[in-house]
């Protein structure tokens, strides 16, 4: 029986932006190899390195608030493509850098161009959903993250390689850029209501993004401090060897993106608000666990439930914001400017604690928050409650025949 031309466009909507979320992980997980290159190459100190750090997160945070414009004017289709092409492009810049101020303003670029290209991917992954009348946010960012082990695992082999990161990032750059248009060829070109007025060129988060942005800082607090904190955490007070405790970021991240990919069918079981709750209970648990440990095996196992209860609050932060008014880029580059602006202070918020009190403390705080996920999940309710999105428009029920 042939497949009715509709599903066969969703299906291919559904490969075109999985495949650019994929990409935009890859950039990450390449540079991300390139860092003790970098720190070598022009003498860092810790400090100046972890300043450096800081300015692709203050790039995006500053940047994500045009993206809402960008999209206005271009569409999403042909948005996502300039934008994608433009992050995958600066993958390059930060090995070519000679002196540290100049690696700061192509980091600030670096993250600039990231921002936008994820405001505008993720509008784009919104729209496919509401039109074909099911989740597939949580498996649009595990896909992200399967691009960034795909990127960090080809870094790897760079190094193992003795290949110069110039000549590397370069090297990947191209190819990023290259692949960029096939990948954006089947999204959906969905353009602006002509009647509707333009956002400002720089929207400030509207009202209905900050109590959704409020619940994804609960799970970008944990992420955030669970990346950078959990190997220092695992090693001084779980009494983890060095190789142990170098592993359980691995592990929070391997089981925080099988969440991601399992994600979507959960949340068409349960619907969003009710798949938080559960995964806020389960992240609690594994901040106690955590919190209690005594040993690393405890530590890792806390860690990795951490990993898999946060795993979809920000993909069903970014739905809810973009099903939930008439403007779902500056609703999500809204959402995006709190949760990366979190991301930003949340390892320093986790030391800061730690340095006063103890990272015991330190981990307490983060597992407060992933209680208040419990909580708060009413927030990501969708319109007109029940399903994911609203399966009465043209659209969705089109393609619900289709399928």
């Amino acid at each position: 029986m042939p497949i009715p031309p509709i599903r066969r466009a969703g299906r291919r909507e559904r490969r075109s932006i999985a495949v650019v979320f994929a990409l935009h992980g890859a950039v990450t997980g390449g540079f991300a190899t390139r860092i003790p290159w970098l720190r070598e190459q022009l003498d860092l100190g810790t400090g100046q390195l972890g300043l450096a750090l800081a300015f692709p997160a203050i790039g995006a945070s500053l940047a994500m608030p045009l993206a809402g414009r960008i999209v206005h004017r271009h569409g999403t289709k042909a948005a996502v493509r300039a934008l994608l092409i433009l992050w995958c492009a600066s993958l390059a810049l930060p090995a070519l850098s000679p002196h540290v101020a100049v690696l700061c303003a192509a980091l600030f670029v670096f993250g600039a161009t990231a921002g936008t290209a994820d405001v505008a991917m993720n509008a784009q992954g919104v729209e496919v959903e509401r039109r074909h009348g099911r989740s597939i946010m949580s498996g649009l960012h595990g896909m992200w993250s399967v691009g960034a082990l795909l990127g960090s695992a080809a870094g790897v082999a760079a190094v193992h390689l003795g290949l110069d990161a110039r000549l590397h990032l370069a090297v990947a750059a191209a190819v990023l850029v290259a692949a960029a248009p096939a990948a954006c060829r089947g999204l959906p070109d969905v353009r602006p209501d002509p009647a509707r007025e333009a956002p400002p060129r720089f929207a400030l988060p509207p009202r209905s993004a900050l109590l959704i942005g409020a619940v994804g800082v609960c799970a970008v607090l944990a992420e955030g401090a669970s990346m950078d904190w959990s190997g220092v955490y695992l090693g001084e007070v779980a009494g983890a060897s060095e190789a142990v405790a170098a592993a359980s970021y691995t592990a929070f991240a391997c089981t925080m993106a099988a969440a991601r990919l399992a994600g979507d069918a959960v949340v068409r079981r349960l619907g969003p608000v009710r798949t938080v709750r559960a995964g806020g209970a389960l992240a609690t648990a594994g901040g106690v666990l955590v919190v209690t440990a005594s040993g690393p095996v405890a530590g890792i196992a806390g860690f990795a439930l951490l990993g898999v209860g946060i795993a979809v609050v920000v993909p069903l932060c970014f739905a809810a914001a973009g099903h939930g008014g008439p403007d779902p880029s500056q609703a999500i580059a809204g959402v995006a400017t709190i949760t990366y602006t979190t991301g930003l202070i949340a390892p320093t918020v986790i030391g800061a604690l730690g340095e006063l009190a103890s990272l015991r403390a330190a981990f307490g705080l983060v597992t407060a928050g992933t209680a208040v996920l419990v909580l708060a999940a009413g927030v990501l309710a969708p319109p007109g409650g029940g399903g994911v999105v609203a399966r009465n428009s043209p659209d969705v029920r089109a393609n619900l025949r289709g399928d």
